[in-house]
């Protein structure tokens, strides 16, 4: 009898990929659910990528492999976008690596750093890929607390009263997700001074900063932050070009070098023509940002009335791709609350306790619908209110 690896025994199912499964067979039942839990871009990807992917698909040559450092037309294009919005020099050739979207990044990142029983420092409520893939290396989690009474802020006094020794690496998500907190250089200074004083490599997972957010930053715009810290970021939500599974990881070079052992025998390098798409895409403006910001305004204010129906309150202050609200009391935990939106009104709705204990007593609802959809999931909610 064949048995599987002990790490699968340490990870579920991702839950987003059991729902999912739940959702398409309500479909084929008649049901014809709305999904407002994943955060999937529904928009276009910029015109101008889409004609430089079919121009290179059509020359000679680009269907072979590519360098696993990415081709320097994609790694100058990122190092020019992180001067234009981020204010950081980035040398093309050292100091970034294209990656094949940034949640396999968090893997790279995790084999090239962490040994079994190592440390790491992971956020609570956060992206559960940082437990999962910690699990899978080995490594022991550690959870940080961000609640809503410090405004999903990690608490530093905590932090410091906690056992550090053995912490090798801490995951941090600014703007984060899902609770839509911003970044601020104060938050940043914060984590390169801890990550400094005790040794810590600060991961900061970076794809929402260009999202219903005026100011992006980056942590490496902090002093003497790529001492001790390295960003990921993604094309993903920024450019509306998800499927296309491009990030990058931004940081010193001997620390990328390490990333590029692990990246380098892990895969033959990304399909050129995606890579120029990319290259051209990073070339977009503040336009191109900020009219797909005006989609998601539009978008926010209604999901912002269905929360209100449901009873849920919410801070406006969020940025990023996502709404995320304190579900009313009277409901025993946020999957009951989910499950009756689903169950009810055939509108699926991400119940909190999914990111983390601390999620408990949230939900979260994502901007990727679009107007006539979300209004749909309104109208469904309030006609099985009342």
């Amino acid at each position: 009898m064949i048995t599987p690896a002990q790490r699968t025994s340490l990870v579920n199912e991702y839950y987003f990929s059991i729902k999912l499964k739940e959702i398409d067979q309500m479909n084929r039942d008649g049901k014809k659910v709305i999904n407002l839990g994943i955060g999937s871009p529904d928009m276009a990807a910029p015109h101008e990528a889409i004609e430089a992917m079919v121009n290179s698909a059509r020359t000679y040559g680009t269907n072979g492999y590519q360098s696993y450092i990415g081709i320097p037309e994609l790694r100058n294009a990122f190092s020019k976008w992180y001067k234009h919005f981020f204010r950081v020099e980035l040398d093309p050739e050292k100091e970034i690596l294209p990656l094949m979207g940034s949640k396999e990044g968090i893997m790279h990142v995790s084999m090239a750093f962490l040994n079994p029983g190592d440390k790491v420092l992971v956020p609570n409520p956060g992206y559960p890929t940082y437990s999962s893939i910690s699990l899978m290396v080995g490594a022991e989690i550690i959870p940080y607390n961000l609640k809503y009474q410090n405004s999903w802020e990690p608490d530093f006094q905590e932090l410091e009263n906690m056992e550090l020794s053995g912490v090798k690496l801490m995951w941090v998500n600014y703007p984060n997700m899902p609770t839509g907190k911003p970044a601020s250089y104060e938050l940043y200074k914060k984590l390169i001074d801890f990550g400094k004083k005790h040794g810590i490599l600060i991961c900061n997972d970076n794809p929402y900063s260009f999202i219903l957010n005026d100011n992006p930053i980056s942590i490496l715009e902090i002093e003497g932050a790529k001492e001790t810290a390295i960003e990921l970021n993604s094309m993903s939500k920024s450019h509306n070009m998800a499927g296309f599974r491009i990030g990058m990881v931004a940081g010193e070079s001997r620390l990328i070098s390490y990333i590029l052992q692990v990246k380098s025998n892990m895969d033959s390098g990304m399909y050129k023509p995606l890579q120029m798409a990319a290259a051209q895409a990073l070339s977009c403006n503040e336009d191109w940002f900020n009219r797909i910001n005006d989609e998601y305004k539009r978008r926010r204010e209604l999901v912002w009335q269905i929360f209100e129906a449901t009873g849920s309150t919410y801070d406006k202050r969020q940025s990023g791709l996502f709404v995320w609200a304190k579900i009313p009391q009277d409901y025993d935990n946020s999957s009951n609350f989910s499950n009756k939106y689903l169950y009810e009104s055939s509108v699926f709705i991400a119940p909190g306790f999914i990111f983390g204990t601390n999620g408990e007593g949230f939900a979260r609802i994502s901007l990727c619908c679009n107007i006539e959809t979300l209004n749909e999931a309104l109208n469904r909610i309030k006609k099985n209110k009342n």
